[in-house]
């Protein structure tokens, strides 16, 4: 599967405070290889809004619990060998199941 993150972001990533929650959720989906558009759906916006907070961007705090269950779900399930999804059809796939609509 090709890496859905550039090797700017990454670096970038890897500088950025860890104390954003748009910064621990970016952290959380590369290390699962989730896709920024799977991502998007799971937490109902947009794919745009998803690449903002991964740089930084503030986050309303209406969405703070959705993303903080995301990213409980996904830790657990890189705990647990079922993450990192190993191509885009396994993302898909998991971010389907997780939210329960067929993408």
């Amino acid at each position: 599967m090709g890496r859905p993150y550039s090797d700017k972001f990454l670096r970038e990533l890897a500088d950025a405070d860890e104390t954003n929650l748009g910064v621990r959720l970016a952290k959380v989906c590369v290390e699962a290889n989730l896709p920024t558009a799977y991502v998007a759906q799971a937490l109902e916006t947009t794919r745009l809004s998803v690449s903002y907070w991964f740089r930084g961007r503030q986050i309303r705090a209406k969405k703070h619990p959705a993303i903080l269950a995301f990213m409980s779900l996904v830790r657990e399930d890189i705990a647990n060998g079922r993450l990192p999804a190993k191509s885009t059809a396994d993302a898909k796939l998991y971010i389907s199941e997780m939210i329960g609509i067929q993408l």
